[in-house]
């Protein structure tokens, strides 16, 4: 039995095959950030900028590029879990399938198990021009069928309480669904993939988005001197992410930004009322993904887009910045916690 279990392991091991929480929960759903950005979260910004501007062009553009979006999720998952070629391609079959069942957590499901399926049967047979997309696309496209709606449904279902608890309870939650979703997007997960899942819209994805955006205007302002124009715009317009690494030796650096997300979270969600659409919601400044759905969710007046000035560069750079000084002053956060090697 364990030399059974051995050949087994040591099998999977030269397939590349790896069951752990960072493969699946880190790596691929990293992936399916990319994927969406490709596809879904572009179309978005196309589809925005050709409404307003009158280009009919860029909204058909930006139609298609959305109407891949599974596609380009499992294409993203494949690659970021290093399958051959024959079944990254075969995995587009799969996506489409799984997204047009199941949405996106369908392609996401389906993709993972074609890949580590189609890496298992890769190369084994003399039939590989068969039998590897084959196996790849009946392996995910069984899986998306059979529980990508179930897990879908669930998703949306979790989604669907934390909106309706922040309709009911704007203060408490605003302040929790800005932290929360600000950390999401600062650690090595994707936010707006979960933000997707979740299918977060309303007063949820306005605070999601509000919190996400501190913590990358945040990180940005307040490490200025220690990573000048470059870290300003690699983080502000890039992602916090960068700065795990510095985290990790310093966690004391998280809390300015994580503060000032509780803080302007509830301002968010009981006094300007700010809203979002699921591809946006995870997004914060990244590319200005967050802003273009916020107009998307909420239209592009004046009052709005001040609004948008406001809640999304302007106070989180203040209100981070205030409580960073604070913390510097203290001896808590010190030169050099925050330097990036840019």
């Amino acid at each position: 039995m364990g030399k059974s279990n051995n050949k087994i392991s040591a099998f999977l091991e030269r397939k590349g095959v790896e069951f752990s929480f960072k493969r699946y929960f880190v790596d691929a759903l990293g992936a399916m950030g990319v994927g969406l950005f490709s596809s879904l979260i572009t179309g978005l910004i196309l589809k925005t900028i050709g409404t307003k501007a009158g280009i009919p062009i860029l909204v058909e553009f930006g139609g298609l590029a959305s109407s891949m979006t599974g596609a380009a999720i499992a294409v993203a998952i494949a690659q970021a879990l290093r399958a051959p070629a024959m079944v990254v391609f075969s995995c587009v079959a799969v996506g489409f399938a799984g997204n047009t069942w199941g949405g996106p957590v369908g392609a996401f499901v389906g993709a993972v198990v074609a890949s580590e399926v189609g890496k298992i049967i890769s190369k084994e047979t003399k039939i590989d021009i068969i039998a590897t997309p084959s196996g790849t696309i009946i392996a995910g496209m069984a899986v998306a069928k059979l529980a990508g709606p179930t897990i879908s449904a669930m998703m949306t279902g979790i989604g669907i309480i934390i909106m309706n608890a922040t309709e009911l309870q704007p203060g408490p939650m605003g302040a929790i669904v800005s932290a929360i979703m600000g950390m999401i997007l600062t650690l090595p997960i994707s936010s707006a993939a979960i933000a997707v899942a979740l299918n977060l819209s309303g007063l949820a994805a306005g605070a999601a988005t509000v919190g996400c955006s501190t913590q990358m205007i945040g990180f940005a302002v307040m490490s200025f001197r220690e990573n000048g124009l470059s870290g300003l715009l690699s983080q502000g317009l890039g992602t916090s992410m960068l700065q795990m690494p510095n985290i990790v030796r310093h966690p004391q650096i998280w809390v300015p930004p994580t503060l000032a997300s509780l803080i302007l979270g509830p301002i968010s969600t009981l006094v300007f009322k700010m809203e979002n659409i699921p591809s946006g919601a995870g997004m914060g400044t990244s590319g200005f993904v967050g802003q273009f759905g916020a107009i998307d969710a909420m239209g592009s007046s004046p009052e709005i887009l001040m609004q948008i000035g406001l809640m999304h560069f302007l106070l989180p750079a203040v209100t981070t910045l205030a409580i960073a000084e604070i913390m510097r002053k203290a001896g808590l956060i010190k030169p050099g916690d925050m330097k990036l090697d840019l």
